[in-house]
């Protein structure tokens, strides 16, 4: 098992950036691929980005590739997203979830792959 615990989020104004991290402890944290999900008031809670166990591959919701940025510190035991031009839509609570690494298993992007998640944090983009 383990207990992610995340921080950084807060207000920001449209074009602005924030970096979320994501603490984990726990069972060893290079066990898990790391994502990042955000859920906006009455809306599901949407995959934004992952990050392979060695941090060899990634990917990225259409709607944030290029402004967003997800790495790793495996040393740390620490997931980061780096969020850059933010917009208005981009308001929501942020979660970092893991995705504990099975035979067979690969990176996910679905909510439902994921094991672990956090308490999530808000991010308000004011325009």
């Amino acid at each position: 098992q383990v207990q992610l615990v995340e921080s950084g989020g807060g207000l920001v104004q449209a074009g602005g950036s924030l970096r979320l991290s994501c603490a984990a402890s726990g069972r060893a944290f290079s066990s898990y691929h790391m994502g990042w999900f955000r859920q906006a008031p009455g809306k599901e809670r949407d995959f934004v980005a992952a990050i392979s166990w060695r941090g060899l591959s990634t990917y990225y919701a259409d709607s944030v590739k290029g402004r967003f940025t997800i790495s790793r510190d495996n040393a740390k035991n620490t997931v980061y997203l780096q969020m850059g031009s933010l917009k208005p839509e981009d308001t929501a609570v942020y979660f970092c979830a893991a995705q504990l690494r099975r035979l067979g298993s690969t990176l996910s992007t679905a909510r439902t792959a994921y094991d672990f998640w956090g308490q999530g944090p808000q991010v308000t983009v004011s325009s």
